[in-house]
């Protein structure tokens, strides 16, 4: 999954002023009348919801919006440079590197403008009303000069992408966070008994009682992944977002309670903010574990005054209350 990139932006040129002057009349130059150029184009970001990465720009790194053009004769100023509109997905942050602002594409059809398009210069025709003697060397000068436009706006812009979702799904690999997303959702992300097997984010939507809300999955965390171990904390990111977690804690582990502070040492060690969210922890694959097993599990959890829900994304047992704690949550 690509979200994130570095590209560069132009906005057009504005155009050139013209230079032109009206027919002769008795042997004199007629009046100048060259319009003035048109404005250059702008370059806008718009938020689509049929883009979900970054891709169209991994490899074309260069927009241009159109050059103004020149001014006309008869005052005729010249047309406006053809704007440019870039779409990104749903929740993409745009920093432009040159001033330090960010832009947060973050609801459908939000637009930004990023770069503005020059000015036109001015025609000639802007000349000929100088409180100066039509007969003299400077009024001359002028009606026989016209303007360049100015230089449209260049933006070197990061922009990366954090999904929206409501909740965000964090655990371990080989945890069933994908098994639970699939069941939960409509998603289809890649389910295998292996570590790793979700190798990108995935989203989908759940319904509770006429209600909706999108849950993002992430590739699994290990120990140390703030340190770069395992696939590292690149991902966190798209969980940002979210207003809870759903901690997802795999019943095949031996310590419970220690893989459940192993996480989220590595998302306090990520964001504090991130850390401080409201979780909801759930035991999972307990069909795979007799009552004792489990309650011994659950034991662990209420020693450190932690609430655990036991739950199968296999036998989908103990879903219908996991929904219901997410929307009440």
């Amino acid at each position: 999954m690509i979200d994130f990139v570095k590209i560069s932006v132009r906005a057009g040129n504005g155009g050139r002023g013209g230079l032109s002057f009206g027919p002769f009349h008795r042997g004199h130059p007629g009046k100048p009348e060259g319009g003035d150029g048109g404005k250059g184009g702008d370059v806008y970001f718009v938020a689509d919801t049929s883009k979900t990465t970054l891709s169209d720009y991994a490899f074309l790194k260069h927009f241009e919006a159109g050059k103004g053009i020149s001014g006309n004769k008869q005052n005729m100023t010249g047309a406006v440079g053809k704007d440019v509109h870039l779409t990104v997905p749903v929740g993409t942050l745009i920093r432009d590197m040159g001033t330090g602002e960010t832009y947060d594409l973050d609801s459908v059809g939000k637009t930004i403008q990023i770069a503005r398009g020059g000015s036109g210069g001015h025609g000639n025709a802007q000349f000929k009303s100088m409180r100066v003697d039509k007969r003299s060397s400077e009024y001359w000068d002028a009606v026989h000069t016209s303007e360049d436009g100015q230089e449209g706006e260049l933006k070197e812009l990061e922009l990366e992408l954090k999904l929206l979702a409501d909740v965000g799904l964090v655990g371990l690999p080989n945890a069933g966070k994908s098994t639970l997303l699939s069941v939960l959702t409509a998603a289809k992300p890649k389910i295998a008994n292996y570590p790793f097997t979700t190798l990108e984010p995935y989203l989908g939507v759940t319904e509770y009682k006429g209600q909706h809300m999108v849950l993002a999955d992430i590739p699994g965390l290990i120990e140390g992944a703030s340190k770069g171990k395992g696939l590292g904390t690149q991902f966190l990111k798209h969980i940002e977002r979210t207003k809870i977690l759903v901690h997802v804690i795999s019943a095949e582990n031996e310590d419970c309670l220690s893989a459940y502070k192993a996480i989220n040492h590595e998302l306090e060690n990520f964001s504090e903010h991130l850390a401080k969210k409201p979780q909801i922890v759930v035991l999972n694959k307990i069909d795979i574990f007799d009552d004792s097993e489990i309650q011994s599990k659950i034991k662990q959890f209420k020693k450190s005054r932690v609430k655990v829900l036991p739950i199968s994304g296999a036998t989908k047992e103990g879903l219908e209350g996991l929904k219901k704690a997410i929307f009440e949550a």
